[in-house]
Protein backbone atom coordinates (compact mmCIF):
# COMPACT_ATOMS: atom_id res chain seq x y z
CA UNK A 1 0.00 0.00 0.00
CA UNK A 2 1.29 3.53 -1.18
CA UNK A 3 0.21 6.92 0.93
CA UNK A 4 1.10 9.97 -1.00
CA UNK A 5 0.81 13.49 0.69
CA UNK A 6 0.14 16.57 -1.30
CA UNK A 7 0.96 19.72 0.69
CA UNK A 8 2.30 19.74 4.50
CA UNK A 9 -1.51 19.70 5.75
CA UNK A 10 -3.51 17.79 3.56
CA UNK A 11 -4.70 14.51 4.66
CA UNK A 12 -4.14 11.13 2.90
CA UNK A 13 -7.40 8.64 2.49
CA UNK A 14 -5.82 5.62 3.32
CA UNK A 15 -7.49 3.01 1.54
CA UNK A 16 -7.88 -0.71 1.26
CA UNK A 17 -10.30 -3.31 3.93
CA UNK A 18 -10.06 -0.44 6.27
CA UNK A 19 -11.73 1.87 4.50
CA UNK A 20 -11.12 5.99 4.76
CA UNK A 21 -9.25 7.94 7.18
CA UNK A 22 -9.17 11.56 7.12
CA UNK A 23 -6.94 13.33 9.53
CA UNK A 24 -8.95 16.51 11.01
CA UNK A 25 -7.28 19.85 12.27
CA UNK A 26 -9.09 21.59 15.42
CA UNK A 27 -10.12 24.40 14.67
CA UNK A 28 -9.08 27.79 16.03
CA UNK A 29 -12.05 29.32 17.12
CA UNK A 30 -12.10 30.35 20.75
CA UNK A 31 -8.60 30.48 20.95
CA UNK A 32 -7.70 34.35 20.32
CA UNK A 33 -4.55 35.27 17.99
CA UNK A 34 -1.64 33.66 17.56
CA UNK A 35 1.06 35.92 18.93
CA UNK A 36 4.95 35.97 19.21
CA UNK A 37 6.22 36.28 22.53
CA UNK A 38 9.29 38.61 22.85
CA UNK A 39 12.15 36.83 24.62
CA UNK A 40 14.08 39.77 25.34
CA UNK A 41 12.07 41.51 27.70
CA UNK A 42 11.20 40.01 31.21
CA UNK A 43 8.31 37.72 31.83
CA UNK A 44 5.41 39.39 33.32
CA UNK A 45 2.95 37.46 35.04
CA UNK A 46 -0.81 38.70 36.08
CA UNK A 47 -3.40 37.87 38.54
CA UNK A 48 -6.91 38.92 38.43
CA UNK A 49 -9.69 38.13 41.10
CA UNK A 50 -13.30 37.96 38.96
CA UNK A 51 -15.68 38.73 41.20
CA UNK A 52 -19.41 36.94 41.04
CA UNK A 53 -20.74 39.97 39.08
CA UNK A 54 -17.71 40.03 36.40
CA UNK A 55 -18.90 40.23 33.03
CA UNK A 56 -17.07 38.41 30.21
CA UNK A 57 -16.25 41.71 28.92
CA UNK A 58 -14.91 42.68 31.35
CA UNK A 59 -12.47 40.08 32.19
CA UNK A 60 -11.49 40.37 28.45
CA UNK A 61 -11.15 44.52 29.20
CA UNK A 62 -9.14 43.76 32.04
CA UNK A 63 -6.72 40.96 30.52
CA UNK A 64 -6.42 43.70 27.73
CA UNK A 65 -5.43 46.39 30.16
CA UNK A 66 -2.78 44.46 31.54
CA UNK A 67 -1.41 43.15 28.38
CA UNK A 68 -1.11 47.04 27.48
CA UNK A 69 1.00 47.83 31.09
CA UNK A 70 2.74 45.13 29.98
CA UNK A 71 3.65 46.28 26.31
CA UNK A 72 4.45 49.84 28.15
CA UNK A 73 6.84 48.92 30.77
CA UNK A 74 9.23 46.91 28.67
CA UNK A 75 7.88 43.61 30.00
CA UNK A 76 6.48 40.39 27.61
CA UNK A 77 2.81 39.60 28.78
CA UNK A 78 2.71 36.08 29.97
CA UNK A 79 -0.25 34.45 31.59
CA UNK A 80 -3.22 36.04 33.16
CA UNK A 81 -3.99 33.40 35.99
CA UNK A 82 -7.82 34.19 36.59
CA UNK A 83 -9.42 33.40 40.12
CA UNK A 84 -12.87 32.06 40.08
CA UNK A 85 -14.86 31.72 43.20
CA UNK A 86 -15.96 28.28 43.22
CA UNK A 87 -11.86 27.63 42.90
CA UNK A 88 -10.39 30.32 45.59
CA UNK A 89 -7.27 30.34 45.85
CA UNK A 90 -6.15 27.48 43.05
CA UNK A 91 -5.09 30.22 40.80
CA UNK A 92 -2.96 31.90 43.33
CA UNK A 93 -1.25 28.98 44.48
CA UNK A 94 -0.51 28.52 40.87
CA UNK A 95 0.83 31.58 40.57
CA UNK A 96 3.13 30.96 43.16
CA UNK A 97 4.40 28.10 42.27
CA UNK A 98 5.41 29.43 38.96
CA UNK A 99 6.95 32.59 40.08
CA UNK A 100 8.98 30.13 42.11
CA UNK A 101 9.75 27.87 39.73
CA UNK A 102 10.82 29.88 36.82
CA UNK A 103 12.29 32.97 38.74
CA UNK A 104 9.56 35.52 37.62
CA UNK A 105 10.84 39.18 39.08
CA UNK A 106 7.30 40.51 38.51
CA UNK A 107 3.95 40.15 38.80
CA UNK A 108 1.09 42.73 37.51
CA UNK A 109 -2.61 42.74 39.48
CA UNK A 110 -5.26 45.88 38.23
CA UNK A 111 -5.56 46.89 41.79
CA UNK A 112 -4.94 45.91 45.41
CA UNK A 113 -8.47 44.73 45.80
CA UNK A 114 -7.89 41.44 43.46
CA UNK A 115 -5.71 40.44 46.24
CA UNK A 116 -6.73 41.81 49.64
CA UNK A 117 -9.73 40.13 48.96
CA UNK A 118 -8.05 36.93 49.68
CA UNK A 119 -7.36 37.27 53.08
CA UNK A 120 -8.70 39.44 55.61
CA UNK A 121 -6.19 39.65 58.21
CA UNK A 122 -3.01 40.43 56.56
CA UNK A 123 -1.66 42.20 53.85
CA UNK A 124 -1.35 39.29 50.66
CA UNK A 125 0.94 41.92 48.40
CA UNK A 126 3.24 42.07 51.03
CA UNK A 127 3.49 38.44 52.36
CA UNK A 128 3.68 37.48 48.20
CA UNK A 129 6.22 39.29 47.67
CA UNK A 130 8.37 38.24 51.25
CA UNK A 131 7.43 34.62 49.97
CA UNK A 132 8.47 34.96 46.40
CA UNK A 133 11.09 37.45 46.33
CA UNK A 134 8.65 38.90 43.33
CA UNK A 135 7.74 42.46 43.40
CA UNK A 136 3.80 43.15 42.52
CA UNK A 137 2.75 46.25 40.73
CA UNK A 138 -0.52 47.38 40.19
CA UNK A 139 -1.62 48.27 36.45
CA UNK A 140 -3.96 51.14 36.65
CA UNK A 141 -1.63 53.05 39.85
CA UNK A 142 -1.18 56.53 39.02
CA UNK A 143 2.16 58.61 39.36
Amino acid sequence: MLISREGPTSAAPVGGALGSVERQVPAMAGRGPLSEVDYTRPLLLGYILKHLLMTDGELADIKDQLGQFAQAEGFAMGTIYTEETETTPAAFEALIAVVNRYEVTTVVIPSRLHFAALAITHDVKDTFERATGARVVIANSTP
